[in-house]
């Protein structure tokens, strides 16, 4: 992202590119209402700079002003600072979806005095003005990404400043630790150790609110990134029809013929909130075809990626090699288990399955009759959240950066309580507890670089 002025006024189109029934051009700086009296004309003649603020105004957007060419009929919707999403002066014009109308009307933003946005740069005012902290702002990402209910929660609750409350807390709590610390070395004559000097427990207690905070990355990086989940399986066990059934559509084509399955199907799905990544995959086995052996290939891309696995198995079979060959492919991944077609004379040996997968759920289930889907369903859910189930209580830590930045405070305080316990010079416990300081406050953007501004508001679209 290149370094431009917050003296520019910047716009973009903030809809999706394509044919639809509206689309926005955003315009925000110190000169959007200027620019909106040039290009839009309302049926009474007044200027959008003498609106009063949240007020929406039907008229046309003109390249020629006197002559009236008109370019759409728009609704014009005025935000004065401060109080907008950015702290500045925001103009928004609802045209008519088509790109050409747009275009035209965001080519007459830039031709009178407005620039291009850069990707995120809405955002980044709305930082850099004070009216979001970063974590706030990068909330405003995974707001628009979220894929479930639970993962816009999740989003909702960071963007209302839940993760930030916490993170500043704890922050707070650093802060004083350490000005007591500076107290004892600004103060030599009180003869105060640092044991005595903070408060017994204090550290303790930052140390648990940190590791706390950090355990919510389980849970939340499952809601943010979702899960990459592969049904897996020799031929003619199920799998598409299974895929079909957690779709909730027929989505995979479905026939008694082995093999028909020759490539990878992928399709997201929300299960009891978790965005699931569903792929059907080929069945693994051996084949002279040359199709089926890529979609084979394939399968086992897929399988090596996963972060957890649908291992199928045909109840009215017996467990062959094929099986245990893809169950060896499997490996330590977490696994649900799958036996289908209960509905049929059972011929597979359930004990020796109990005893391959002694710590993964098994299932039993008729695809056909749609038996025990539901607890197929939950076994997923409970064999994803296993060991980080919080279930969206308090703050949630979504973000690999906020993690790394936790995850470095944490190993500082931990250096600190066995520093004080060593009996330390004050002075080595001040640089530890200015690093955590230092650490925390990058996750609210306290102390933040360019680089950093960079990294986050580049991932956002042009237009946020």
């Amino acid at each position: 992202m290149t370094k431009n002025s917050l003296e520019d006024t910047i716009a973009a189109i903030s809809t999706p590119i394509g044919e639809g029934g509206i689309g926005i051009v955003r315009i925000s700086g110190r000169r959007a209402l200027n620019i909106a009296d040039k290009i839009f004309v309302s049926k009474d003649g007044a200027k959008p700079s003498k609106y009063k603020t949240y007020t929406v105004h039907y008229g046309h957007i003109t390249n020629d002003r006197k002559r009236g060419r008109q370019v759409d009929e728009v609704l014009l919707t005025v935000m004065k600072r401060p109080k907008s999403y950015t702290k500045e002066d925001i103009v928004e014009i609802n045209c008519h979806g088509g790109i050409e109308a747009l275009k035209q009307v965001l080519d007459l933003v830039i031709g009178n005095g407005a620039r291009v946005a850069e990707p995120g740069e809405f955002t980044k005012r709305a930082f850099l003005n004070g009216r979001l902290d970063l974590a706030q702002a990068e909330a405003v990402l995974d707001m628009i990404k979220a894929k479930t209910d639970r993962s816009l929660e999740a989003a909702a609750s960071q963007l209302e400043g839940g993760l930030s409350k916490k993170v500043n807390e704890i922050l707070e709590d650093v802060i004083g630790v350490a000005s007591q610390i500076e107290a004892s070395i600004d103060f030599p004559e009180e003869e105060l150790d640092i044991v005595t000097a903070v408060r017994p427990g204090k550290v303790d207690g930052i140390i648990s609110s940190l590791k706390s905070l950090i355990d919510s990355f389980g849970e939340g990086i499952v809601l943010r990134e979702g899960v990459l989940a592969v049904i897996c399986g020799k031929p003619n066990v199920g799998k598409s029809s299974l895929m079909n059934l957690l779709l909730k559509r027929d989505r995979v084509i479905v026939t008694p013929i082995p093999g028909t399955t020759r490539d990878a199907v992928e399709e997201m799905i929300d299960l009891k909130g978790i965005p699931i990544r569903l792929v059907d995959t080929a069945g693994i086995g051996h084949t002279e075809d040359a199709v089926e052996k890529e979609g084979i290939k394939r399968s086992k891309g897929y399988l090596e990626m996963a972060d957890m696995a649908l291992v199928m198995f045909d109840a009215s079979t017996p467990i062959d090699k094929k099986d245990m060959d893809i169950i060896k492919l499997t490996g330590k991944k977490k696994k649900v288990v799958v036996i289908n077609k209960i509905d049929k004379p059972v011929k597979i040996n359930k004990k020796k399955l109990k005893d391959i997968f002694k710590d993964d759920i098994i299932v039993e289930i008729s695809v056909d009759k749609k038996k025990n889907i539901a607890l197929l369903e939950k076994a997923i859910s409970d064999t994803i959240w296993s060991g980080s189930i919080r279930q969206g209580e308090g703050a949630i830590v979504t973000n690999a950066r906020h993690k790394e930045l936790l995850d470095k405070a944490l190993t500082g305080m931990s250096s600190v309580k066995g520093a004080m316990k060593q009996g330390a010079w004050p002075e080595v416990v001040a640089v530890d507890l200015k690093e955590v300081i230092f650490n925390l406050g990058l996750v609210v953007g306290r102390s933040v670089s360019d680089d950093i501004l960079d990294r986050v508001f580049g991932e956002f679209c042009i237009g946020k």
